[in-house]
């Protein structure tokens, strides 16, 4: 059984609070909550609307977001409201019976060229996954209906999905100019019908559970984990930007070589040795000085 864990997010509202939880607890569906009695379809919203600083209930996605009356401030209760949402995810809480009437939130998908000819990046106007996968055949993408489905397509190569985006190689056998509608279109009706992206024991089979991430990073030297932050905060969000990743592997401390993965677009794009050599080893040196000698890649 997955394990529900809930990260407090602040908004630019200051009377209202997002609580972002590490899966998704609705099929990509929207509702809104405005008291108890509108809060029927939902026992999660009504269990909060017994808090008696709740003004309204928002639901979507992977998070719960409140608004508060001002008779209390955020800092003094969200720790307990993060804390009563955990526990009802985690006993088994339904969040919003099958009954209740979605807010419409009209899916928008659009296409965005890479750096790699190879690659297309589909991105949607909502989250889609709370953690980023990378299929290279049908066989590895039977955790994602998704990925199975796109495979289906005979010019598919790979399927790389992230937050909200899909990430898509193709064969050379074809032009984008001929197939990017079809996909576009056939992304974005699949994310209206609120299909399973991956499945809900996706991120547990494939270790990607907060718990399991951060139990991994704790077994790593202080070293590897040196890198981890550094790709995490200078790396990742632009080779992210492009329809990409770079996944750390491992760390010699003999050699001083460190050894990533290149997924998605990243994945055999004829700039990504550069970026490798002139970004990522150049960052490492210039930041952990006398630690790296080279970096080398595998592609995803």
């Amino acid at each position: 059984m997955n394990t529900f864990k809930i990260s407090i997010q602040e908004t630019s509202n200051k009377s209202i609070v997002k609580f972002e939880v590490n899966q998704f607890i609705t099929k990509h569906q929207s509702f809104e909550f405005n008291n108890i009695d509108d809060a029927k379809n939902s026992p999660l919203a009504q269990q909060l609307f017994y808090l008696p600083f709740v003004k309204k209930v928002y639901i979507s996605g992977n998070f719960v977001a409140v608004e508060r009356y001002d008779i209390v401030e955020w800092d003094d209760v969200q720790n307990e409201v993060a804390e009563q949402i955990e526990a009802y995810l985690n006993g088994g809480g339904v969040v919003v019976e099958a009954s209740a009437e979605a807010k419409k939130v009209p899916v928008t998908v659009y296409a965005e060229s890479t750096p790699n000819p190879s690659v297309i990046k589909f991105v949607a106007n909502k989250k889609i996954v709370t953690a980023l996968f990378e299929f290279t055949s049908i066989e590895e993408a039977k955790l994602s209906p998704l990925a199975t489905e796109l495979f289906h397509f005979p010019f598919v190569k790979s399927v790389f999905i992230e937050e909200n985006y899909v990430s898509i190689t193709k064969y050379d056998i074809t032009e984008w100019q001929d197939i990017t509608i079809q996909l576009r279109d056939f992304i974005k009706n699949y994310i209206e019908n609120g299909k399973n992206i991956v499945l809900p024991e996706a991120l547990e089979t494939l270790k990607k559970t907060t718990k399991q991430v951060d139990s991994h990073f704790d077994s790593l030297d202080d070293v590897s984990k040196e890198i981890i932050n550094i790709l995490e905060e200078y790396v990742k969000p632009a080779v992210a930007s492009d329809g990409g990743n770079i996944q750390f592997i491992s760390y010699d401390a003999e050699t001083k070589n460190v050894s990533v993965m290149l997924q998605g677009a990243c994945s055999g794009c004829p700039s990504s040795t550069y970026t490798l050599k002139s970004g990522i080893e150049n960052t490492l040196k210039e930041l952990l000085p006398g630690k790296i000698l080279s970096v080398e890649a595998i592609n995803g």
